[in-house]
């Protein structure tokens, strides 16, 4: 069973972060991360909710370490899930004869690259 320090560090590095990405995307030191990674130091609410709202994952998980999820999937899921909606809300944005133009240009990216 990991402890809350080890269940943080394995939620940084399934997102392929080191401890100074990581702890800006919080808001806190790396130094503060490495403690808190070692379970020397036990992160605030704050730092808890950083981690659920930046990285989608389970507050139960996290916190209690409750049914083990493979968190690796499930965060590279959920980035990859924000990211195609964030191209979605982007994307109707523009006017239809743009939105044309992208489709092309895709197409043209997948050929290149030979991607069906």
């Amino acid at each position: 069973m990991l402890t809350l320090g080890e269940r943080i560090k394995r939620i940084r590095k399934s997102n392929k972060l080191n401890q100074v990405e990581f702890a800006k995307i919080l808001g806190v030191s790396q130094g503060t991360l490495s403690e808190i990674e070692k379970d020397k130091y036990k992160p605030s609410t704050d730092i808890i909710i950083s981690i659920h709202n930046n990285f989608k994952v389970d507050l139960e998980w996290l916190l209690i370490n409750s049914n083990e999820k493979n968190v690796e999937k499930k965060s590279y899921i959920s980035k990859i899930e924000d990211m195609e909606v964030d191209l979605i809300n982007l994307f109707r944005k523009l006017t239809i004869k743009d939105q044309e133009e992208i489709v092309d240009i895709i197409e043209l990216k997948l050929k290149r690259y030979k991607i069906n």
